[in-house]
């Protein structure tokens, strides 16, 4: 299996940003999927989550700033970032797990598979 996260850059404040994940998964539209990040010297954090139905999830932190979105036709994941700020600079990761739904899937070790990091930099 293997989940491609691509989009990363350099993005400057009050602009946008958008990741993909491309994913080999058999049967996608099945899966649930979740974006996470990691800055430097800190802990991976969650980011948004989205699952089989569509219903998404987000981090208090990023919500209304982000929009996580699926397109099971082409089994990718997207993340759209509106307004990033200097603290969103980290590496980010897409992750997808069969078979859990809600608040589980904040919590990165309920996941199956993780995608390469695309590292993301906003500057001021």
């Amino acid at each position: 299996v293997q989940l491609q996260a691509s989009g990363g850059g350099l993005v400057q404040t009050g602009g946008s940003l958008n990741l993909s994940c491309a994913t080999s998964l058999r049967d996608f539209s099945r899966y649930s999927m979740g974006w996470f990040r990691q800055a430097p010297g800190k802990e991976r954090e969650f980011v948004a989550a989205i699952n089989w139905y569509g219903t998404t999830y987000y981090e208090d932190s990023v919500k209304g700033r982000v929009t996580i979105s699926r397109d099971d036709a082409k089994n990718t994941l997207y993340l759209r970032m509106n307004s990033p700020k200097p603290e969103d600079t980290a590496v980010y990761y897409c992750a997808a797990v069969f078979g859990v739904n809600g608040s589980r899937l904040k919590n990165g070790d309920e996941y199956d598979y993780w995608g390469q990091e695309t590292q993301v930099t906003v500057s001021s």
